[in-house]
């Protein structure tokens, strides 16, 4: 059977196909850090204050553009330009002709696998309502990519 995301580009998908690939890590829900120096990103484990840390599920997906200013709608023609994707994001991966990972949902059929393998955020982050904005600093990890 013909896999879409193994025939189509990003650009030439559906919203259904778009909104699929997403494997539900979380990780871009994640706050981030740039280095005005160098440009480089850090992230932390502090996670939007929508973001159920518990399911890595979002509260308020419909309305989250409108609840949170800096949440970034992701389209095709941003996964180039957003650096702060990281390296295990499906949209990055199939961009970068990488393919989708065996534990992604579309390719093994259970959607908590991502978790399961350690492959998302699920029980390794905070809310942004327990850290003050000034700490970020503070929460700094490496185990995102």
């Amino acid at each position: 059977m013909e896999k879409f995301w193994e025939t189509k580009a990003l650009s030439d998908m559906t919203a259904t196909e778009w909104e699929s690939l997403c494997d539900g890590c979380g990780k871009c829900c994640l706050h981030k850090l740039e280095d005005e120096d160098t440009g480089d990103i850090y992230y932390t484990r502090v996670a939007c204050q929508w973001l159920d840390v518990e399911t890595c599920q979002c509260s308020h997906y419909a309305e989250r553009l409108e609840k949170e200013p800096t949440c970034v709608k992701l389209t095709p023609n941003d996964v180039d330009d957003l650096q702060w994707l990281p390296e295990s994001c499906s949209y990055r991966r199939l961009q970068d002709g990488r393919g989708l990972p065996e534990w992604h949902h579309l390719v093994c059929g259970d959607r908590n696998r991502v978790h399961e393998e350690g492959h998302s955020i699920m029980g390794l982050c905070v809310s942004e309502r327990h850290v003050h904005p000034d700490g970020l600093e503070e929460h700094i990890v490496h185990w995102v990519n």
